[in-house]
């Protein structure tokens, strides 16, 4: 009964009159689903991007945090979410890129069931070792991991999570299979980095920056074309020889499909917004994000972008349990 509820008041707002369905929004608070733990790079940009979309908009958004099967199950809850503009989700590569090649049951269609409202940030995946692990250089790294792999183990968000596509490619490119612990988050496995009880993870430079700058955990290549002037001292994958460890992770906000065009307008103005302000732009800078360039933020782009990156991944990586 409920369901059929739910369809019932889908199918009646495709017919509002475009002002009737925008004009008057947002009357109520919003919530931007975040599908991590608290306490991520997710989360931290999902908070520092909501506190000003929300006085542009004039209503809190509210952040939920909410994991699961690496994001993927909250995604899938959004996705069937009232496309009214109240409930959003900061999705990132892993739950609209990289997770149709890994899940092959997913439960939604991250280019088709969701309506694109920008693109966020931008950040290049990091590989960091517990700060007493032995190797001081990309190189000294892959030698050891070789000849102890079944000695060693690497922490992630959860299968299909942006940390775990990382490390996928990069024990790809070595020919490794170390044991792979699964986190409901990048703050908890990153916890335990810092305390010893892992070896490395490959996570996005914004999820390690604390730490890294802090001197809880080594940082021992960037998997970008240039290095990052927070970490300057950290070489590119080029320079320590495996271009092919070059990997980045990118935020952006979705409302469920169906969202009228005047209220995903609206929310665009707001989020871009936010991401002009100087001051909400150096907080994500000294998070470790890369605010992207006006041209590649909008909802057109996103979803060109959603669509490449599905066919990127699926060409790259396994489903799981493969």
């Amino acid at each position: 009964m409920r369901l059929v509820l739910q369809a019932v008041i889908i199918a009646a707002a495709a017919f509002l009159p475009f002002s009737a369905a925008s004009a008057d929004y947002p009357e109520r608070p919003i919530t931007m689903v975040v599908p991590y733990a608290a306490g991520g790079s997710n989360d931290a940009l999902s908070r520092i991007i909501a506190e000003h979309m929300g006085r542009t908009l004039g209503q809190t958004v509210v952040i939920e945090n909410d994991a699961g099967a690496a994001g993927t199950t909250p995604a899938a809850r959004v996705a069937k979410s009232l496309p009214d503009g109240y409930t959003l989700i900061m999705g990132n590569m892993g739950t609209h890129g990289a997770a149709p090649a890994q899940y092959p049951r997913l439960k939604y269609d991250p280019a088709k069931d969701f309506t694109p409202i920008g693109l966020t940030a931008e950040v290049p995946a990091v590989l960091v070792t517990r700060k007493d692990f032995p190797a001081a250089t990309l190189a000294e790294f892959i030698d050891y991991v070789r000849k102890n792999q079944d000695k060693v183990n690497e922490g992630h968000a959860g299968a299909g999570a942006p940390m775990h596509t990382f490390c996928t490619l990069l024990q790809s490119i070595m020919g490794t299979e170390t044991a792979r612990v699964a986190y409901r988050g990048g703050a908890p496995a990153m916890n335990d980095l810092v305390a010893g009880q892992i070896d490395f993870s490959c996570i996005s430079l914004s999820g390690a920056i604390a730490q890294i700058r802090g001197g809880t955990v080594k940082a021992l290549v960037v998997a970008s074309d240039e290095r990052v002037d927070l970490i300057e001292s950290v070489p590119t994958s080029k320079e320590a020889g495996v271009p092919e460890f070059r990997v980045s992770a990118w935020n952006a906000l979705f409302a469920p499909k169906g969202l009228q065009p005047g209220v995903q307008a609206k929310l665009a103005s707001a989020l871009d917004a936010a991401l002009n302000d100087a001051r909400t732009r150096e907080r994500l800078r000294e998070a470790g994000f890369v605010v992207p360039a006006p041209e590649k933020r909008g909802g057109t782009m996103l979803q060109s972008l959603v669509e490449s990156e599905v066919v990127r991944w699926k060409k790259l990586l396994k489903p799981l349990g493969n």
